[in-house]
């Protein structure tokens, strides 16, 4: 018996959650905002956006 891959989109929904909780808990009890200059909240936005990025130009490729 073979392992099916993980389905993408439940993987992705995942990581939004995760991305979620995390800017949640930085805003209400580390005190991150946008344009404070931090470069905690600035680099998991770039990073978020990255990966958005990256989902959907693979989406549009495969479809």
């Amino acid at each position: 018996m073979t392992d099916s891959p993980p389905d993408r989109s439940a993987l992705i929904n995942g990581f939004g959650l995760l991305v979620a909780g995390g800017a949640i808990v930085g805003t209400r009890f580390l005190g991150w905002e946008w344009g404070s200059g931090g470069s905690v909240p600035t680099g998991v936005g770039v990073a978020v956006a990255v990966v958005a990025v990256a989902v959907v130009a693979s989406r549009r490729l495969s479809g």
